[in-house]
C-alpha cells in the first residue's frame, strides 16, 4: 500500500501509536486502557492529518468468517467515528495481531498494513513498521512468523471453534512479555536489532526517521547526523506515542 501526504496543513500533525495490547493482564486493566486511548484519540482528533498504529493494539486477534474476538468495542467505535469524519487511520499488523483480514476495511474504512513501508509526510522521509522479526537475531520468532502467515495454518486454525480457538490463544497471550509488568526491557544501546536495521535501510536509502514498535521502550536515538530512530514505547506502562508537526518528530506521554 501507498499513503504519502504531500503537505501538511497548517496545525496538522502525524500520531503514531502501538503496542496497547489490549487483552492483558487482565479483563478490568485492559478495559481501562482502553478507555485511555479512547481518551487520547479524543485529545489528538482536533488536528490529526493521520494516526497510524503500529502493531499489537490486541494482545490477540483472530477473525473466522463470522466472528471476531470479544471485547474492545470502544476502541473500535472511536477508530470508526475517526475515519467515519476523513480521518485517515491505518494498521500495521504486529507479531500479536497478525492475523487481521477484512474485518477493519470494511467495517472501519482501515487498511491493513502487513510490512514497513517508506513513505513522506511534507519533506521529511518515514520508514515506518511494526518491527517483529526485522534486523539480526530473534531467528526462533522468525521462523514462527512464517508459520503464523502461512495461508494453510490460518485454515486449520479457522477449523477450531471460537471458543477453542480464542480461548487457547488467551491462554498464550497471558505468558508474553508485555503480561508480566514486573519484567523490565532491558536498553541494548547500538545493539539495538532495530537500531541496526535502520542502519543497514539506511545505507541504501535516506530516511529522515524509522518509527517502529515491538520494542516497548520509548526510545529516540540517532542513525546518523540526519536520521533517527524512533520506537514508540507500549500503553502498559508508558502510555508513549510520537507526534510530527511537519518539521519534527518527539516522543509524548499521554497522562489524562
Amino acid at each position: 500500500m501507498t499513503f504519502r501526504i504531500d503537505e501538511l496543513a497548517p496545525g496538522k500533525k502525524v500520531y503514531f501509536a502501538s503496542d496497547f495490547h489490549l487483552g492483558v493482564p487482565d479483563a478490568e486493566s485492559s478495559r481501562a486502557r482502553e478507555k485511555k486511548i479512547v481518551r487520547w484519540l479524543d485529545s489528538v482528533k482536533h488536528d490529526a492529518a493521520a494516526i497510524l498504529l503500529l502493531g499489537d493494539i490486541f494482545d490477540f486477534w483472530f477473525e473466522y468468517r463470522h466472528a471476531i474476538p470479544k471485547g474492545f468495542i470502544r476502541l473500535q467505535g472511536k477508530l470508526a467515528e475517526l475515519t467515519d469524519a476523513g480521518i485517515p487511520v491505518l494498521f500495521f499488523t504486529g507479531n500479536h495481531d497478525m492475523w487481521m483480514f477484512d474485518y477493519f476495511p470494511e467495517e472501519l474504512n482501515i487498511p491493513i498494513i502487513r510490512e514497513p513501508i517508506s513513505t513522506t509526510f511534507g519533506s521529511k522521509r518515514f520508514y515506518i513498521g511494526h518491527g517483529d522479526g526485522l534486523g539480526p537475531g530473534d531467528h526462533t520468532y522468525k521462523v514462527l512468523k512464517k508459520v503464523f502467515n502461512n495461508k494453510v495454518c490460518q485454515w486449520m486454525f479457522a477449523r477450531l471453534h471460537p471458543n477453542a480457538g480464542i480461548g487457547l490463544a488467551n491462554m498464550w497471550s497471558r505468558r508474553s512479555r508485555i503480561s508480566n509488568t514486573k519484567d523490565d526491557e532491558k536498553f541494548f544501546g547500538e545493539d539495538e536489532w532495530l537500531v541496526q536495521y535502520s542502519k543497514e535501510v539506511e545505507a541504501s536509502q535516506h530516511h529522515d526517521f524509522y518509527v517502529f514498535g515491538h520494542r516497548h521502550l520509548p526510545l529516540d536515538m540517532n542513525i546518523n547526523d540526519s536520521s533517527r530512530y524512533v520506537n514508540l514505547g507500549e500503553w502498559v506502562n508508558f502510555c508513549s506515542y510520537g507526534v510530527y508537526d511537519g518539521n519534527d518528530l518527539k516522543l509524548e506521554y499521554f497522562e489524562q
